[in-house]
């Protein structure tokens, strides 16, 4: 999943970027609110981490335009710890989530896997679909009860992308967009090599392609 993480504090920053790739997501960060707000607007992002106390536009103005501009994209916010007004205008201005500063990172990431799979309509404490259970704390997958698989990162980061979007025909570029950084520009070939990997780990008949379309997860919608 690919993150964008806005926050001007360089140390903070450098160390969330680090502790979100350990866990699997694809993290683009910037420092101030104006690259925020356009990388927000022009890229297609799966959650963002925002701080409100941001040099050139506040992070309450970065949200404010974006829903304004009708884009959803889920966000947690992240403000000090004892300004519950800030909690009140970030929920007010479109939030969907907030946590206080200092936090703990595995607070973090259980709040975003928590509002990744609300966004997408999982209301199970693990993805669990057509019987393929993927632990995100691990990083491994079991079938039908089976024992637990190991994946590779990038192998982690699709089977993800195609869970949280089961009965969707994915394009390979909509995949490359969510499971690689920003300028990075892998040959879309990369794709089919990793998808024939997990149909490999997980039974050829639960990723289908579709020519010239892309691939699906399970059945159709």
């Amino acid at each position: 999943m690919r993150l964008l993480l806005v926050e001007d504090d360089p140390d903070l920053s450098r160390s969330l970027k680090i502790d979100l790739a350990h866990a699997g997501y694809v993290v683009d960060a910037v420092m101030d609110g104006e690259q925020g707000e356009f990388l927000g607007m022009t890229e297609n992002y799966d959650i963002v981490i925002l701080d409100l106390g941001l040099p050139k536009l506040s992070g309450l103005e970065v949200l404010k335009l974006w829903r304004q501009a009708n884009n959803n994209v889920p966000v947690i916010v992240l403000t000090a710890r004892d300004s519950w007004h800030e909690k009140v205008d970030g929920f007010k201005a479109g939030a969907d989530d907030y946590l206080g500063k200092p936090f703990h990172i595995q607070e973090l990431l259980v709040r975003i896997q928590a509002l990744l799979k609300r966004f997408h309509g999982h209301n199970k404490p693990e993805l669990d679909t057509y019987g393929v259970v993927l632990n995100e704390e691990q990083q491994t997958v079991s079938i039908d009860g089976q024992q637990q698989l190991e994946l590779t990162a990038i192998e982690f980061r699709l089977l993800r992308y195609l869970m949280l979007h089961p009965g969707k025909i994915l394009s390979k570029n909509q995949i490359s967009e969510h499971i690689y950084e920003y300028e990075s520009d892998p040959d879309s070939n990369v794709i089919e090599v990793y998808i024939n990997r997990l149909r490999r780990k997980l039974g050829k008949d639960l990723i289908t392609t579709r020519r010239g379309q892309g691939y699906v997860f399970g059945k159709i919608k």
